[in-house]
């Protein structure tokens, strides 16, 4: 099938070169001149694990192709995407959903025959009927179904939760030839016995909502926990795994650390808000997430000051990590951000290294100066912080650290470090949800 992706952003790449690794013929489409640019010529707008290769290889297939001219790119599809940004709108906290009105209004004004319009973008319920309306409006003449079809993508791990996902949940109006568009385009998953999920059109858009809302409610949940765990002397790992293997509550999002970020979690919990207050109907439990997530990452800076005696005043701390998880260099919302800037008000001058993230981050953190390699950031450091559990941060050489530094403090904020082995190396540990 032709189908056309109208934004290369995160969820846009990632989406149109699984489908053309599929078999379809896809156009992404971007008014970013430069960023198609970049892409066409093998540079990424993104760090996701994989997606050079994966486009670079369909677009050598000619399966995968881009272009600015979103009328070119919409003929003749199949499938139009609209893969957005739907950012938290300043003011309110509302999902900022212009830029999905104006792709709708361009693509509908393009169309050249009938069409199926999906909204691939995270979207608050109703949004849908919406761009129904301005479809309406502008061509009644034309048969323009409009599909609810939300994605469920981590960072990191992007390609392969599109490939072997959970669910694919698909919303319509009961559209017959909405459905066996849908279904022919996912049909390649079958083999992967992906359950293709139909649901009326309000209903798909309420379930990434639901979806996020509830993940970041168990991350908050657990961090809460470590708190109290703290406070009494027990161990949030062991409480994590001892509820985590009850099958009705299941281990995943039960790490404790400083609290969620990302592009998602507070975007989409801040928008399912409003949207329970837009219909009177609030939701207490998540409004309290919101609000406890927020304010524990900068708690975790005021933890480093206190495992530095409660004085950071011209001293050295040194972070491991600034992107909001690992694999990505999304500083959208990092907890990161906050931990500086209670650093740094707090009179402590900050160094950091990221393997993937510092070139977006040096903008956001203007006084943090940045190094190349974990062992440069502890040199001569009074505290080393580790914020971002990458991969190259499992195996540090930890008595090389503790010899380099000012003080051998480390702060383990996801609890990588067992205490016996820090405590061997030299250091003193401050961990999580942990009496150490």
């Amino acid at each position: 099938m032709k189908i056309t992706m109208i934004g290369t952003g995160y969820v846009g790449l990632v989406s149109g070169a699984c489908f053309a690794d599929f078999g379809h013929d896809v156009v992404c489409v971007d008014k970013d001149t430069a960023k198609i640019s970049a892409i066409e010529a093998g540079r990424m707008p993104i760090y996701e694990p994989g997606l050079d290769q994966l486009v670079g290889s369909n677009a050598a297939a000619g399966r995968l192709t881009f272009t600015t001219d979103l009328a070119e790119g919409v003929k003749g599809a199949d499938a139009i995407f609209i893969a957005v940004g739907t950012p938290s709108r300043r003011g309110d906290g509302h999902a900022d959903l212009s830029y999905v009105y104006a792709a709708a209004k361009e693509i509908v004004e393009a169309l050249d025959g009938p069409a199926v319009i999906v909204t691939k973008s995270t979207v608050p319920v109703g949004t849908g009927d919406e761009v129904e309306r301005i479809a309406r409006e502008l061509r009644p003449d034309l048969d323009i179904q409009i599909v609810s079809n939300p994605e469920f993508l981590r960072e990191g791990a992007a390609i392969g939760d599109f490939k072997r996902p959970d669910r694919v949940v698909v919303g319509t109006t009961g559209s017959e030839r909405a459905i066996a568009v849908m279904s022919q385009i996912y049909r390649p998953l079958n083999l992967n016995q992906a359950p293709l999920m139909f649901t009326g059109r309000r209903t798909a858009e309420l379930i990434k909502y639901a979806a996020n809302a509830f993940l970041a409610t168990k991350i908050t949940f657990i961090n809460e926990m470590a708190d109290l765990c703290e406070a009494v002397g027990a161990e949030v790992q062991d409480v994590s795994r001892g509820i985590g293997l009850d099958n009705r509550i299941g281990s995943k999002f039960l790490h404790a650390g400083p609290g969620y970020g990302g592009s998602c979690f507070p975007k989409d919990t801040l928008a399912l808000v409003k949207t329970g207050q837009d219909y009177d109907t609030p939701i207490r439990i998540v409004e309290t997430v919101v609000q406890v997530n927020d304010l524990r990452k900068r708690a975790m800076g005021r933890k480093i000051v206190k495992a530095l005696g409660g004085d950071a005043r011209g001293k050295t701390v040194a972070l491991l990590g600034l992107t909001f998880k690992p694999n990505t260099d999304d500083m959208r919302d990092a907890p990161s951000l906050a931990i500086v800037q209670a650093l740094e008000d707090a009179g402590a001058r900050v160094v950091a290294y990221d393997p993937e993230g510092m070139h977006i981050a040096a903008p956001m953190v203007p006084g943090v100066t940045m190094v190349k390699s974990a062992y440069e950031a502890a040199a001569g450091a009074d505290a080393l912080v580790l914020v971002t559990e990458w991969d190259a941060f499992r195996a540090l050489d930890l008595p090389r650290l503790a010899a380099s530094m000012n003080a051998p403090t480390l702060v383990d904020l996801r609890n990588i470090y067992p205490v016996a082995e820090a405590q061997a190396a030299g250091f003193t540990l401050s961990r999580v949800g942990s009496a150490a």
